[in-house]
């Protein structure tokens, strides 16, 4: 849990970072780009929209479902930029994290005035 503690801290990081240099307001995948690009610069590895497939009736199925991002293959990171946060987004991130059998995942809003306000961390 240490290694996923300072993994989800430097992502954290990476989030403020980012928010401050660009600020609320973009699409989601601006926000995405640039947090990949600090995480690599930090060293982790990073998959950006990675396949998630849906097992069903013991068939892996692709349904179309996409991994934000996905840290260390330890970390899912699911990003949003909306208005409100609802607990649909917690409830997606939690089947995520089912379906990968991980462990950590954080939900990060940058439609945000402070960041801080915008992360939610899911352990499972």
């Amino acid at each position: 849990m240490e290694t996923l503690n300072r993994i989800s801290y430097d992502i954290i990081g990476a989030a403020y970072k980012v928010h401050s240099s660009l600020g609320p307001g973009l699409l989601e995948s601006a926000y995405e780009v640039c947090m990949e690009h600090e995480l690599i610069k930090m060293g982790y590895k990073v998959e950006r929209q990675k396949p998630l497939p849906v097992i069903y009736d013991g068939v892996k199925l692709d349904a179309g479902y996409r991994i934000d991002l996905l840290v260390e293959d330890n970390v899912i990171v699911e990003l949003k930029s909306v208005t409100e946060m609802i607990p649909l987004y917690k409830g997606q991130l939690m089947t995520y994290l089912k379906l990968t059998e991980l462990k950590l995942g954080l939900l990060m809003n940058f439609n945000v005035t402070d960041m801080k306000k915008g992360i939610t961390r899911i352990i499972m």
